[in-house]
């Protein structure tokens, strides 16, 4: 880790919103991800970086309890469960997972109200989340009677990521939410990630497109076979090749 790294590190504060000591994970007998220490800060957006196979999806399952586990995960400084994602997503720690993971046979609106399956008969907080969906994603507004399968890729992740913002999540955890995206559309929901870091919501994206991932990120990990490869502070990347001489460090 560099000294700027470690300079950013340390100004999330004493207590980080998330943060997991020797965090490992694995499928069977088969080690998936080493121990890794992780943290988010306050407002931060962490950006987790890779190619295929590096352990990113891994290290996002393993801090919501969906993989067995070594180490512990901590949220505003209490460990959360192992083996329970709905106890930790109860807390607050919310997943857009890769594959968007929407109900395509059932309308934009049922896949909306799923999101907010926990909040009960509080119709004025159910609005203002509602409100808030429809701010960021004008568009699912308009398809609300439409089957979720039928809509575009870029549609189908907005509503996965509308979703996950109707459980009015405390952190927000994303997987390659541009995956099968064609650029533009990318750069439009990336730059929704941006609106809603700046209003206050801690981010850990795990993208592939690492420079349109560095452009939002405070920090980056980037893992490799499994492994921490590096902690990064993004302004101090300028070029592809400057990146991937933190691999080979």
């Amino acid at each position: 880790m560099t000294a700027t790294a470690r300079s950013a590190a340390a100004s999330a504060g004493a207590v980080p919103i998330l943060a997991a000591q020797g965090l490992s994970a694995r499928y069977g007998q088969v080690q998936a991800l080493a121990p890794i220490d992780f943290e988010v800060g306050a407002g931060e957006l962490v950006a987790v970086l890779g190619p295929n196979g590096a352990g990113k999806s891994t290290l996002l399952r393993a801090i919501l309890g969906l993989v067995a586990t070594g180490g512990e995960v901590r949220f505003l400084g209490t460990v959360l469960p192992r083996r329970n994602p709905v106890a930790v997503a109860s807390r607050g720690v919310v997943l857009v997972p890769e594959g968007r993971g929407i109900f395509g046979p059932m309308t934009v609106l049922e896949n909306l109200e799923l999101g907010a399956y926990r909040l009960g008969r509080d119709a004025q907080e159910r609005e203002r989340r509602f409100a808030r969906v429809y701010e960021l994603f004008p568009r699912l507004k308009e398809r609300l009677g439409q089957a979720a399968g039928s809509m575009s890729g870029g549609e189908q992740q907005m509503l996965a990521i509308g979703r996950a913002l109707m459980a009015d999540p405390r952190i927000l955890l994303l997987d390659e939410p541009s995956l099968g995206l064609a650029p533009r559309v990318t750069e439009e929901i990336l730059e929704t990630l941006r609106v809603l870091n700046r209003s206050g919501l801690p981010v850990v994206l795990v993208e592939q497109r690492a420079p349109s991932a560095l452009k939002l990120a405070h920090r980056a990990y980037l893992l490799s076979l499994g492994r921490l490869a590096a902690v990064i502070d993004p302004r101090e990347v300028h070029s592809h090749e400057q990146l991937a001489q933190y691999y080979f460090a």
